[in-house]
């Protein structure tokens, strides 16, 4: 029995060594960091049809020497991957993973639309606004169907990698500052927010579980049902990621702010996804939270993950109310471990010199 608890004490601590976390990585250590790579930068962009090549190459070369690195795109266009890839920026494709409205997929197959705990399916009862249409992760079929397009995206040598976004449930609680534009308190997790309740959900929670869902009285609060729909989602994130291993490309993903935050509110276990990168949403005025809460929250991510893959802070440009605000915003994420920023909003000339003022101190 001593040899064993010595083998598991020797194996804790050796795991630990091997992960550095940020409230270990002060001073010396992190000013060494810093001096060994550039920070990484990302943006979210929807690409405009019919701007110019040249232009566009103007463009995304700014973009890289403001310390840019990779454009997460939300459709094909072949111009403008191009034009980045021209810049020796990475290309992803960013896809509406399991929240598809497609009117042809919903006139096809309503029965692959998540049931919440009223019985109502998002295929014609959307939750809070239209475009709100979830799949249920765990049938076949939807399965299949995401990974066709996973595949289909990643056969196009101008694209990079494969960007998931929406890879959840429903958010069964919003973010704080969006309840009062709901006229709605989620002080508690209500029935019509709740997914998803359909019967291959329960036929296979019972298969996994030995549980009967319909006979849990307060299904809200079953542990285990709630680790089941973790696990439905990061079973196709996991897939997700063997079909990119397969074609040598990146995955990554848009997750909620802190690995806390996004099991509650979203059902995402996303510290452990296999991933070659991931981007918390860390908005923090949507949940009524000041700038330094951007550290905090990266802290979080950061830690849970153990150094298995880099965490870029995402940040929402409209909610930063002046340039030091964003500077400042920035600069918590760093120094909290992240391996750079991803930004969502106007990429505007003032905001690329922000950036580039943080790149500069730094070597490649």
């Amino acid at each position: 029995m001593t040899s064993r608890r010595n083998f598991i004490k020797t194996s804790i601590f050796a795991g630990l060594s091997m992960c550095v976390f940020p409230d270990v990585l002060k001073g010396a250590e992190l000013t060494e960091k810093k001096k060994k790579h550039k920070w990484k930068h990302w943006v979210w962009v929807n690409p405009k049809d019919g701007e110019d090549e040249a232009e566009l190459i103007k463009r995304y070369k700014k973009y890289y020497e403001a310390g840019i690195r990779g454009i997460l795109f939300e459709k094909d266009s072949e111009i403008h991957f191009r034009a980045a890839k021209s810049q020796k920026l990475e290309t992803h494709r960013w896809l509406w993973t399991m929240n598809q409205g497609d009117k042809a997929l919903l006139e096809q197959h309503p029965e692959w639309y998540a049931i919440n705990r009223k019985g109502e399916s998002c295929a014609d009862k959307p939750p809070y606004v239209g475009y709100y249409r979830w799949l249920c992760p765990s049938k076949e079929e939807v399965q299949q169907h995401i990974l066709d397009q996973v595949n289909s995206i990643l056969e196009k040598d101008y694209v990079d990698g494969i960007h998931m976004d929406y890879i959840r449930f429903c958010d069964i609680i919003l973010p704080v500052n969006l309840w009062n534009n709901y006229k709605i308190e989620q002080t508690k997790e209500l029935p019509d927010y709740d997914y998803c309740y359909c019967e291959t959900c329960k036929s296979k929670f019972k298969e996994q579980s030995g549980q009967e869902l319909d006979s849990i009285d307060y299904p809200e609060a079953s542990l285990s049902w709630r680790k089941f729909r973790y696990n439905s989602i990061t079973n196709i994130v996991n897939s997700v990621a063997k079909i990119a291993k397969k074609h040598g490309k990146k995955v990554t993903a848009a997750v909620f702010p802190t690995p806390e935050v996004a099991r509650r509110n979203v059902r995402q276990d996303w510290v452990n996804w296999n991933l070659t990168g991931v981007f918390p949403m860390v908005y923090h005025a949507f949940y009524k939270e000041n700038v330094s809460w951007i550290g905090d929250a990266v802290k979080e991510g950061v830690t849970g993950l153990c150094c298995r893959f880099p965490l870029y802070a995402g940040l929402y440009l409209p909610d930063f109310k002046s340039d030091e605000e964003l500077k400042e915003g920035i600069r918590h994420a760093l120094d909290n471990g992240a391996e750079g920023v991803s930004l969502f909003g106007n990429i505007s000339d003032n905001v690329l010199d922000i950036l580039k003022d943080f790149s500069k101190h730094k070597k490649e």
